[in-house]
């Protein structure tokens, strides 16, 4: 249990540091303050690695943010893929991503907070 909090401490750290998003920082600091207790930052984070070499365990959300960008079903795709996991067989992170597959998520997050989650991190595109 120890671990998993320092991990999500730690998670949610790398979030802020430099980051260039604020267009709204109460929300900003509200998604962030869901993904750290739902265990999110565990293996995303806002912003890609600069590190060279480095795979997330799960992807930046900046970057699904730009792979979703004008996808009228990405809202409910995704926050289904955050309730009920991912197929590890069908991962268009592949080589990406570290993390094969994302968990079902159901026993973290309520699903309406986890829609509000996804909504916002497809807006990253635009911030």
């Amino acid at each position: 249990m120890k671990t998993i909090l320092c991990a999500v401490a730690a998670g949610a750290l790398s979030l802020t540091a430099g980051s260039a998003f604020a267009a709204d920082a109460a929300t900003d600091a509200a998604m962030l303050k869901l993904a750290g207790s739902s265990g999110c930052t565990v293996c995303h984070s806002v912003e890609p690695s600069t590190k060279a070499g480095e795979k997330p365990v799960g992807p930046a959300w900046r970057d699904v943010a730009a792979r979703y960008a004008g996808n009228k079903d990405a809202q409910k795709t995704l926050t289904q893929t955050v309730m009920k996991g991912s197929n590890p067989y069908d991962s268009h992170w592949k080589g990406k991503a570290a993390g094969l597959a994302m968990p079902p998520n159901a026993v973290a997050i309520n699903e309406a907070d986890a829609g509000k989650l996804v909504g916002w991190i497809l807006s990253l595109n635009t911030k």
